[in-house]
């Protein structure tokens, strides 16, 4: 696009707490409720297609996009791609407690013949414990690297050739450079997605 230029990008957001109170209530139809007003909201002012970096809440996808004014590129989908694209067979799967408990990667990983494990329930309490009392207030604790340094050991020496971290706030703290496996960002992995979409349609 030449230098210093980009897609144009609008974004919404409610407040986080808005969605957590709705994570904590297991109100996914409240979730879907959350993601279609800032869908209504973005197609308003003229968005050609959605992302949504947040991992966890593409649980309440399915009843999103039936009723969606505008297509969404689903992040899980986008990040199950780079790992077949990238040979990998049995990824690591990190995030929060209700995303590693949910369907959302299960569902793509299997859509593309892959496999998963997930941390143990200890290590996905402290997990997520990290991401939401630590990570996302900005506090970086060499400890909350330790932890997940060990988590993701463990999972390697289990089988796993690569990890997910299906968390916005987790490469914040892990990335290739410290993780003892390879790793997929799957927040800059849809944003590349959603790049070359905008420039394809551009």
């Amino acid at each position: 696009m030449g230098p210093h230029a980009h897609p144009e990008i609008s974004l919404h957001t409610p407040s986080l707490a808005d969605y957590v109170s709705r994570l904590e209530a297991d109100d996914w139809s409240g979730v879907a409720d959350l993601m279609l007003a800032s869908a209504e909201k973005l197609a308003a002012v003229g968005a050609d297609f959605l992302i949504c970096p947040d991992n966890t809440i593409h649980q309440a996808m399915g009843s999103v996009e039936a009723r969606s004014p505008l297509p969404w590129l689903h992040i899980a989908e986008v990040t199950a791609a780079e790992a077949a694209a990238r040979s990998f067979r049995r990824l690591a799967l990190t995030g929060t407690t209700w995303l590693v408990n949910g369907p959302v990667y299960p569902d793509a990983l299997t859509a593309h013949g892959l496999d998963f494990q997930r941390p143990e329930p200890e290590e996905q309490a402290e997990m997520n414990r990290i991401i939401m009392a630590e990570l996302v207030s900005g506090t970086f604790r060499p400890e909350a690297v330790a932890y997940y340094q060990a988590v993701l050991t463990r999972l390697r020496d289990a089988g796993c050739d690569a990890a997910i971290l299906g968390c916005t706030e987790i490469p914040l703290i892990i990335s290739d450079a410290n993780a003892p496996l390879p790793v997929l960002d799957s927040t800059r992995l849809l944003a590349r997605a959603a790049l070359r979409r905008a420039v394809d349609n551009g």
